[in-house]
């Protein structure tokens, strides 16, 4: 019998031909570890076979070294993960990226990054030393060090003196992802500290009161996170920057293929519930021009919407106000909250529904760690509802490799005690409340990120 090791070693064999075919014939590279990140670096994953190559090779390297390495020091990865979150925020909010960026790959001295950042250089050595041992920054000689590819996901691009000089200002104008990370490694971080606190006090073990999070625990607040950027605008600014950084990981037309909009006849109200400033909703009128969009959000967010679409799209057939039509879309509004008050408005969105009102729900559903049955007993039978599985013997979800999905389950929990959901969670949400699932949009590499969930409007049983 073939042991797991060299199953999983045949697999990234089998893939890393494959990967390198493609790479030949798109004129692609696959990325150079060493070298600061740059978008085309990611061209090869345009290909859908070279990013299928690729998540077979990492997840069955992932799995090898889980089988490998001493128990003991695999499970340290997960304890430890807070001495690399504070690692990971010492050297980004000092800037030391952005120092080693001008640096260049020749890399520089401790003791000269702490001149300009004025750390302490024996312990921001520590800090480097410990990221570089898990290939985040580069110790090319003693106490000399560089950036790599996964560091330089940190860098503002911009000059290190000014955001060593305006921190309050650091993430205006950027690509969003470093306001991302500090965002999670101050709000997130600190409430991770009080999980088992508030899973273990009986007032707020079983609650789904946004106030009764983690978050609220460790800022000794009864209060949320919006509460809390009401008035602090640093943080504020800085966490909508960091919204901004993912909506630029998905392909800006994303929203196109969530749907079968073409089937829609003119005339179709779409009403895009919580839809921000409308980003998503201007992509579809542009491309639909006859579709009348309404977007709904808060009062102040309107605002913004206006001269969003003034500027973009001045003639198109949008309502910036709250009403109902005959096609719902809710863009990842449920992980905001637990499911006492998923229920409430799902009910409520019933209620005013009429027999040809389509709900479309787009959400990052979370895939199952084993084998979703798509027939016979325990299948849903909803078409589009399991995802694409990795092969035997890996992990279905691809394991470790598309861990974003379950950080922003977690990251709902923390931060408003709400959640990312499976299929099959959704699918008991919306049966409850009078909808019923009748498709599972799901784009190329999109497994545990952003799929659409097509519901219509069905009698509760009582």
């Amino acid at each position: 019998m073939v042991s797991q090791i060299r199953q999983l070693l045949d697999h990234i064999i089998d893939a890393v031909g494959k990967l390198e075919s493609s790479c030949n014939s798109t004129g692609t590279a696959i990325p150079d570890l060493h070298a600061p990140f740059f978008p085309q670096s990611e061209a090869f994953r345009a290909s859908p076979a070279a990013a299928e190559s690729a998540n077979i090779i990492s997840a069955a390297a992932l799995q090898l070294a889980a089988i490998l390495t001493p128990p003991h020091v695999s499970l340290y990865h997960a304890v430890g993960g807070h001495f690399k979150s504070a690692a990971l925020r010492a050297c980004l909010e000092s800037s030391v990226t952005e120092i080693l960026r001008e640096a260049g790959p020749e890399g520089l001295h401790v003791d000269a990054i702490a001149t300009k950042n004025g750390q302490d250089p024996r312990k921001l050595a520590r800090f480097l030393r410990y990221l570089a041992t898990n290939h985040i920054y580069r110790e090319i000689t003693p106490n000399v060090f560089t950036n790599t590819r996964i560091s330089s996901m940190m860098d503002t691009l911009k000059p290190s003196q000014d955001v060593i000089d305006h921190p309050e200002t650091k993430h205006d104008n950027t690509p969003g992802l470093a306001a991302l990370a500090s965002h999670h490694l101050d709000e997130a971080f600190k409430a991770s500290a009080y999980a088992w606190e508030t899973l273990s006090d009986p007032d707020t073990a079983k609650s789904g009161d946004p106030t009764a999070s983690p978050f609220a625990r460790a800022f000794n607040a009864k209060e949320t996170l919006w509460d809390l950027h009401a008035r602090d605008e640093q943080r504020s600014r800085r966490f909508n920057i960091g919204m901004r950084g993912i909506q630029a990981l998905q392909p800006v037309d994303a929203i196109l293929g969530a749907y079968e909009w073409s089937k829609l006849p003119a005339g179709s109200v779409i009403v895009d519930v919580g839809g921000g400033i409308g980003s998503e909703s201007l992509t579809l009128a542009r491309k639909f021009p006859s579709f009348d969009i309404v977007v709904q959000d808060l009062t102040s967010v309107i605002a913004d919407a206006k001269e969003f679409w003034k500027e973009n799209l001045p003639n198109a057939k949008v309502t910036l106000e709250g009403k109902h039509g005959s096609d719902d879309l809710r863009h990842q509004i449920l992980h905001d909250w637990s499911d006492e008050y998923c229920v409430k408005f799902l009910a409520q969105l019933r209620a005013v529904a009429r027999r040809d009102t389509k709900l479309l729900l787009i959400e990052s559903l979370i895939p199952f760690a084993c084998r979703d049955p798509s027939d016979g007993a325990g299948a849903l039978d909803i078409p589009g509802s399991v995802p694409h599985e990795a092969p035997e013997p890996l992990l279905a979800n691809y394991g470790a490799v598309n861990e974003m999905g379950y950080n922003a389950d977690i990251d709902m929990f923390l931060l408003f005690n709400s959640q990312e959901r499976t299929i099959r969670h959704i699918n008991e949400l919306l049966l409850g409340t009078g909808w019923k699932v009748t498709k599972v949009y799901r784009q190329d590499g999109d497994s545990t990120y952003l799929q659409s969930i097509e519901a219509v409007p069905v009698d509760v049983k009582l």
